[in-house]
């Protein structure tokens, strides 16, 4: 079935597209690829040529004479040896000297510009300082800041001298950041006194301090404050405005092509975070890629992707100034003035390119906003979504409420590449409930258990062929064995990334979840997006998590755990509304066994549900075992789901099977 069209690109926008003039140009090159599709499989199954095209459509330099490719072994594949670059010299000198690079807004009102000339002389000035402490090429600086500009400008600093970068979030539990920086062992760490979030103030001060005494390679400390507290409120440390106030050019070391950039981590919900780094160059190509041709940013544009510090879309935000744009950043709550804060902000900033979780586009039409009524969004080109699937009646609320004529360019990719493995093309029209495209490089495919590539039926999301972004390696695994396990455990040498995925007939993606929180029902199996969906459409309900618990035996028992919206009653007629809900718009087979009524709905700092740790916890694992709570964005939710597995496990379970966790080792369900 091929869904129906909700946007179709004007014949002007597609001319004047970055990858229209991709196409034209590689035609020029002897390659006259016919559509998207064709650029698409030449991309994937002739690696080295298409990197080498793109290394030269963006004129990089110091190419050397090193092989594109090393080999096609996963992992192990090595690019562009040879070739010497930096990723942080690529964001300045795309822009004149009094151009706007940043725009820091807050949820107080303040807002400030930085031109070319500012970034580079307060990053000068910082490196300055680096080097009189001695920090060079290799040393790792960590910082613990919200996404204000000094963070952006301490990125490019460290990375311009061949530091590796590092940054949390400092709404991250203490004992998630030094989970996270110890594994990174930094010389040099950035710290903040607080920061705002919907109207108050949460002073880190005391949290700072706890970070920097629990790790004993940081030799050196920034301090960047507030107009709450004194510049010099950490001992031993030096404020901001000291730190920067030498005049001194920015450097640009060129490096090798895999010299780690930067550091990011998994969300360390089940256990350690995975430190996985990522190197200058194919984080620059793979950037390249998918901000000209995925999200067709252009100079001139304002560019804007809601993201704490803490996700991956902090980074990719970066990236949006190679294509010389101007990248906003927020600091505080996006409903800090009620749920129509950012979309104010996209009409009194114009922004051109408005980027968000699918959550947050789906909470504003939960809330039945109207930003099409109540802003002018004249300016807005483009809608970002990704973090988790996006629904088909979030598309339609989109275009009939936000605007008619926006392309909207949902993607899904992951931390582990930083990157899209699916999203969007400016070239084509948009598809209800779909994203438009596998990204150009990225080999992926839908594989059954036996890994057949299938299309038009649901698959594990693995990636046949290397990405120049994928990880380097991750830290402390010197033998690979986490590396493999993490990622080529299922498929030796074929990457699973861990999502249901169905290739479309026309060439799109639809992505139903995380295949590691399968639902299987008779013999069915189910996607928990498929369920979340039909949910959604009970105007009652805020929130949902579904899980499947199965025993040794076969037997599955799935909970399905709602939040109702604020000023809702909780009820039987409600519950029938659900039930109704699941099995006219998929099946009888889809209603859940029970539905409870809970506060609130587990997440991630980055606001993913946490399906598998309930999961975990409803069969019996301990909750120290099960769950991070350092890495949770309310821990307290937590207290319902306890108490639900208490009678679960004592009341709920079949007699005469054994349930996982029902053994001395696991202890059965702990606090």
């Amino acid at each position: 079935m091929t869904e129906p069209i909700l946007w179709t690109p004007s014949s002007d926008r597609v001319a004047q597209s970055h990858l229209s003039r991709f196409l034209g140009w590689l035609r020029g090159q002897g390659h006259p690829f016919a559509d998207y599709q064709e650029l698409w499989e030449w991309s994937t199954s002739d690696l080295e040529n298409f990197w080498e095209a793109v290394w030269h459509y963006f004129a990089l330099p110091d190419r050397g004479d090193g092989p594109v490719l090393s080999s096609l072994k996963m992992p192990g594949a090595r690019w562009f040896e040879g070739a010497r670059v930096n990723y942080a010299e690529q964001l300045l000198p795309r822009f004149s000297s009094q151009e706007t690079m940043l725009v820091s807004i807050n949820e107080r009102g303040g807002r400030q510009e930085y031109s070319r000339a500012d970034v580079g002389r307060e990053i000068g000035g910082l490196q300055a300082q680096m080097r009189r402490w001695g920090i060079s090429s290799g040393d790792r600086v960590a910082a613990y800041l919200p996404n204000i500009p000094q963070t952006a400008i301490a990125f490019m600093a460290a990375a311009g001298m061949g530091a590796i970068w590092s940054v949390s979030s400092p709404d991250f539990g203490v004992a998630s950041v030094i989970d996270r920086f110890r594994q990174l062992e930094p010389r040099l760490l950035f710290v903040v006194d607080g920061y705002w979030y919907n109207g108050t103030w949460y002073d880190r001060r005391n949290e700072s301090a706890q970070i920097r005494d629990a790790l004993p390679t940081v030799e050196h400390v920034i301090t960047v404050s507030s107009e709450m507290v004194a510049s010099s409120w950490m001992k031993e440390a030096l404020s901001w405005e000291e730190a920067v106030q030498q005049p001194s050019d920015p450097i640009f070391l060129p490096l090798d092509f895999s010299h780690p950039l930067w550091v990011l981590y998994s969300s360390g919900t089940t256990g350690l975070p995975k430190p996985i780094v990522h190197g200058h160059g194919g984080m620059l190509l793979s950037h390249l890629v998918n901000i000209y041709f995925h999200l067709d940013v252009h100079p001139g544009d304002r560019f804007f992707w809601f993201s704490t510090t803490g996700w991956m879309m902090w980074n990719v935000s970066m990236s949006a100034l190679l294509a010389r744009a101007a990248v906003y950043l927020y600091d505080g709550s996006p409903a800090a003035a009620g749920m129509n804060t950012l979309w104010e902000m996209a009409s009194r900033e114009r922004l051109t390119v408005f980027g968000t979780s699918a959550a947050f586009l789906q909470q504003s039409m939960k809330a039945e906003l109207h930003p099409r009524r109540d802003f002018d969004l004249s300016a807005l080109t483009t809608i970002g979504s990704t973090g988790s699937p996006l629904s088909p009646e979030a598309f339609e609320w989109v275009y009939r409420d936000v605007k008619q004529d926006v392309w909207l360019a949902p993607a899904s990719g992951g931390t582990d590449i930083c990157g899209a493995f699916v999203g969007g093309c400016p070239l084509r029209e948009v598809r209800l409930g779909e994203m438009q495209c596998r990204v150009l490089g990225a080999r992926v495919e839908a594989f059954d258990p036996q890994g057949h590539s299938l299309v038009d039926a649901v698959g594990e999301l693995v990636v046949t062929k290397p990405m120049p972004n994928m990880p380097l390696y991750l830290l402390g695994d010197a033998d690979f064995s986490r590396y493999r396990e993490s990622y080529f455990g299922p498929y030796p040498g074929i990457w699973r990334h861990g999502d249901w995925i169905r290739i479309t007939p026309t060439g799109g993606a639809v992505i139903y979840g995380r295949s590691d929180s399968t639902i299987n029902r008779y013999g069915v199996r189910m996607g928990s997006s498929d369920i979340y969906r039909a949910v959604d459409t009970v105007p009652q309900v805020d929130d949902s998590l579904v899980v499947d618990v199965e025993a040794r035996g076969g037997q599955s028992f799935m909970p399905l755990f709602v939040k109702v919206r604020s000023g809702e009653v909780w009820d039987e007629s409600l519950e029938t509304a659900i039930r109704t809900a699941i099995r006219t718009r998929l099946s009888p087979r889809h209603v859940p066994d029970v539905i409870v009524n809970v506060p609130d709905i587990p997440k991630t700092l980055s606001g993913k549900k946490l399906e598998v740790p309930i999961k975990k916890i409803l069969m019996g694992v301990p909750t120290a075992r099960a769950v991070n709570l350092d890495a949770m964005a309310n821990p307290e939710s937590l207290a319902a789901y306890l108490d639900y597995a208490r009678q679960w496990q004592d009341r709920l379970r079949p007699q005469n099977s054994v349930w996982f966790g029902d053994n001395d080792e696991n202890g059965g369900h702990g606090q």
